[in-house]
């Protein structure tokens, strides 16, 4: 048809040739790591494994060293689909849990990052004081600091979804900081210089100017805020002890080496990153069609 590209209906070529490498790789090194206890049991059992044998021995374990994709993908579908989403065996029930944690993570952090880079940037005693302490929060392990954090909490009576908020508000505001603060003086010296000699205030110049050249930088920090903060919703289950969540989900397959479980939470985790990822990436062109820009591909 005219106007259409002659590449549009191959771009998902590079993207599923790099998927089936990852699968065929992963089907590799399952064999190769679920080898030893194939052999191990064929020992035992006085038999000698053939290649064939072999390949099905290391596809089929019930406790993998590494499950193969279909192991996984059977499991995703068993704990989505054939269950109740309200029954505690159903990961999306598991995943709500940690959604909600880091939906409020995420919107703290939001809020904390740029209401930061605004101080900071419109403030020099900002700047000199509070970005190094930005930069220096972050060399803090967040393993170390999240049972301090549940710990202190719970020992004022603060327990469930607030401390793993706080938790991914503490991952999720650093790149939004950051973010923001390099958007916020994108701006051309010459373009604020003019804006002086209009006389705009410095209300103006910020809604006028400074915003609207922010708003790239801010949207892509929000998607590595995303991620970072589902990552401290995860978190922040592990030393609680929780009994629900994706985090929980994990710790509860370690305990009894159901490494299929842990896997089909963690390939969970990254669905739910990529949804978060994906709707603001929905409201960025939003945003930017709002603004009279064109998104771009």
């Amino acid at each position: 048809m005219a106007g259409v590209p002659v590449t549009a209906g191959r771009d998902w070529l590079p993207v599923a040739t790099i998927v089936l490498g990852i699968v065929a790789l992963w089907y590799v090194f399952a064999v190769i790591l679920n080898a030893p206890w194939a052999y191990d049991q064929a020992g035992r059992d006085g038999v000698t494994l053939g290649p064939a044998d072999l390949v099905a021995a290391t596809l089929s374990q019930e406790r993998p060293r590494l499950p193969a994709p279909d192991q996984v993908a059977t499991e995703l579908w068993k704990s989505t689909v054939e269950v109740k989403p309200t029954s505690k065996r159903s990961l999306v029930y598991h995943a709500w849990v940690t959604l909600s944690a880091t939906l409020a993570g995420f919107a703290l952090g939001a809020a904390l990052g740029i209401g930061l880079a605004v101080a900071i940037v419109h403030d020099r005693t900002s700047d000199a004081s509070v970005m190094p302490w930005v930069i220096a929060s972050q060399t803090i392990p967040i393993l170390a600091i999240a049972p301090m954090i549940v710990v202190v909490l719970n020992s004022v009576g603060v327990s469930g979804l607030l401390p793993k908020a706080l938790i991914s508000t503490y991952l999720s505001f650093f790149p939004v900081v950051v973010g923001m603060v390099k958007g916020l003086r994108s701006p051309d010296a010459l373009l604020i210089d003019q804006m002086r000699t209009w006389n705009a205030s410095a209300g103006q110049v910020f809604r006028k100017l400074r915003w609207p050249a922010a708003t790239p930088y801010l949207f892509a920090s929000l998607k590595v805020a995303a991620a970072a903060s589902l990552v401290g919703a995860i978190v922040g289950e592990l030393p609680t002890g929780a009994q629900a969540g994706l985090g929980a989900r994990m710790l509860s397959g370690s305990y009894y080496g159901q490494t299929v479980q842990i896997w089909s939470a963690l390939f969970m985790a990254a669905i739910l990153a990529a949804m978060l990822v994906g709707l603001i990436g929905l409201a960025e062109r939003m945003a930017v069609r709002a603004m009279g820009g064109r998104p771009g591909r």
